[in-house]
């Protein structure tokens, strides 16, 4: 698993990459601020379930969730049903909200 940060992905997202960032949290959470990205629960990985995602196992997927330890665990959990480029958003939201919230 390798890390991203929060400046990183930022500056892909102004630049306007297409990428493919995956949000662990749970949907009140999500509501409450996010970033964009495909919702799947790290509960849902965690029981194998991401159908969803499995047209990209063979590329980028930038996973984040509160802090950066549920999208960790859900990095390496990717990882061994194959996804082959997990990366995952080092602090999270609360990073994300710290350097770019008003």
């Amino acid at each position: 698993m390798q890390n991203i940060t929060p400046e990183e992905l930022k500056q892909r997202i102004d630049a306007g990459e297409a990428l493919h960032i995956v949000d662990v949290r749970e949907p009140h959470e999500r509501a409450e601020f996010n970033i964009g990205g495909t919702l799947v629960p790290l509960g849902h990985i965690q029981a194998m379930q991401v159908d969803e995602l499995e047209e990209l196992k063979d590329q980028e997927v930038i996973v984040y969730c509160r802090s950066g330890n549920r999208s960790g665990q859900a990095c390496m959990l990717l990882e061994t049903m194959g996804f082959t480029n997990v990366k995952n958003l080092t602090g999270g939201m609360l990073k994300w909200q710290e350097l770019y919230s008003a």
